[in-house]
């Protein structure tokens, strides 16, 4: 556990962090600690952009399908909401739920709860109605902004207030609009707490659970700037939702550091390049699966846009291949960065194209600020490189246990990711896959990320995956789901001849079933239960 003394160095570091990003000018660090002394008033999101109105109030802040907004917009808007929903009872222990795509009826949404205090409940877009409706009624859900394509979901309580966030028609019902036009904009006091996130884990295995998100220190964005070199006033096109983590941490950021961030409510692969070359964007942030519907568009078509400003393409959210990370660096340069964490321990490390050159497939080093260790199954450290142990994270963005009450496991002071993996000697970590994942066959572990890996760089696999189902003979065997590319012939035996010819004999696949493709969830995570059911 880090105690005072070891915090010394780290702050310090953090600082000099900041201020090479230009979050905290040295020459005038009085309007360094104004901004932190915002986001401890108003939070992450609101202080930077109040911060941002009154330095340059003429600064793009967001671009959405509407047009452009300015700082100074977002914080009159969100001012006239605030008070809005202050004048309807709302206060610091209320909790707003948030169904909407991206656009700025969410960062309305997001910038007043922080002024209010109250908590945001980020919904998941591709959430089936049971889903909708159980995580509604667990988190005691105050008020409700949505998106009218999501109006049938909307089995809930009728006493919860509703705010239609996006209609493409005539409005049936209180739009955020009305309330933002018909209030007086300005700046409500500052709440006895800033508002804060629950952000909700995939669901993969059931009902998605609530992870709140209080940031404890102005301090925590040198864990993402410390390897990732965004810098002020530029500008970030975010691919990926800003109900799941990869695209919030990076719009928080980008908010503090002054840039202008543009969204679009639904994810095209062409459109996010002309979204980059229009808005000479620095930043694109995504997950694996947009990566590979940009690169699958084709060289033809990528060499069309003009996408030289981007100095990062930020990838998270779900493991990316080394053979896609391969293709991006070949398409796009050395500007790969690929953040490894999750909705529960936050950040835990990232891999700069450096890295990536150097051993591709790895998730990267720890930054500052970040703790990240190996247990063995009893709770050993593990030290040495190549070993494989339990994932264990720690560090001041991590959360403190689910909405109902659950925790993940803790050891000194770390908390599980659920993952295993192994550093390389030079302090770079690998995944190897979820702990619960590991197949075991004929006595003989098998981590499935190995195998989909080798299968991604077969040249007539477009994606795969591996799971262990039962066998009578050898407790679990080895089953491939492969999606194959257009036009290219690839039966079960080339399958398993490309696995026999790299791999161990063990890890061969004893069945492979062809797809037209993988069950994802909306942010690109692998639905392995789906594939399980498949007979």
């Amino acid at each position: 556990m880090p105690t005072l003394v070891t915090r010394i160095p780290e702050t310090l570091q953090s600082i000099r962090i900041l201020h090479r990003a230009g979050l905290v000018p040295l020459p005038r660090i009085d309007e360094g600690v104004r901004s932190l002394r915002l986001v401890k008033q108003i939070g992450v999101i609101a202080g930077p952009v109040r911060m941002s109105a009154r330095r340059d109030p003429r600064k793009l802040g967001l671009v959405d399908e509407l047009g452009p907004l300015t700082f100074l917009q977002l914080e009159r808007r969100s001012n006239a909401l605030a008070r809005a929903w202050a004048q309807r009872g709302m206060n610091e222990d209320s909790v707003i739920g948030v169904l909407c795509r991206d656009h700025r009826g969410l960062i309305d949404s997001m910038l007043a709860a922080g002024k209010l205090g109250a908590r945001l409940l980020l919904l998941n877009t591709g959430f089936a109605k049971p889903q909708f409706v159980d995580v509604i009624k667990r988190e005691n859900v105050s008020a409700l902004v949505y998106d009218e394509e999501f109006t049938e979901l909307l089995d809930i309580d009728s006493t919860v207030p509703r705010y239609l966030a996006w209609t493409d028609g005539v409005a049936d019902g209180t739009t955020l609009e009305d309330l933002i036009v018909n209030t007086d904009d300005r700046p409500l006091p500052n709440p006895p707490r800033p508002g804060g996130f629950v952000l909700l884990t995939s669901g993969t295995t059931g009902t998605p659970k609530g992870a709140p998100r209080q940031v404890k220190s102005g301090l925590s964005a040198a864990q993402f700037l410390d390897r990732i070199p965004l810098r002020v006033n530029e500008c970030t096109v975010l691919a990926a939702p800003l109900f799941h983590g990869t695209a919030l941490s990076q719009f928080i950021l980008s908010f503090a550091l002054g840039c202008t961030v543009v969204v679009r409510r639904k994810f095209d692969a062409e459109e996010t390049l002309k979204m980059v070359q229009d808005n000479k964007a620095t930043e694109l942030v995504l997950v694996p699966t947009m990566l590979q519907r940009i690169l699958d568009l084709g060289d033809e078509v990528l060499r069309s846009y003009d996408t030289s400003s981007l100095r990062i393409i930020f990838s998270a959210g779900s493991a990316l291949s080394p053979e896609l990370g391969n293709r991006a660096t070949k398409a796009f340069g050395d500007v790969i960065y690929n953040l490894y964490g999750s909705t529960e321990v936050a950040v835990a490390t990232v891999a700069t194209p450096e890295d990536w050159r150097a051993a591709p497939g790895t998730v990267g080093k720890v930054p500052c600020g970040c703790r990240v260790q190996l247990y063995d199954d009893h709770g050993n450290r593990i030290t040495e490189p190549d070993v494989i142990g339990r994932v264990f994270v720690g560090s001041d963005l991590a959360f403190a246990g689910y909405t109902d009450g659950r925790n993940k496991e803790v050891i000194d002071g770390l908390l599980s990711s659920g993952d295993v993996g192994h550093f390389d000697a030079e302090g770079r970590l690998f995944i190897d896959g979820r702990d619960d994942e590991m197949i075991v066959s004929g006595g003989e572990n098998v981590f499935p990320v190995e195998v989909e890996n080798l299968l991604a760089e077969h040249p007539g696999v477009v994606e795969a995956a591996v799971i262990g189902v039962p066998d009578p003979e050898f407790g679990q065997r080895l089953r491939a789901f492969v999606v194959r590319r257009d036009g290219v012939e690839l039966d079960e035996a080339g399958v398993k001849d490309h696995v026999r010819a790299n791999l161990a004999r063990y890890k061969v696949p004893r069945d492979v079933r062809f797809l037209e493709s993988l069950p994802r969830n909306p942010t690109g995570k692998l639905l392995r239960n789906q594939l399980a059911d498949m007979e």
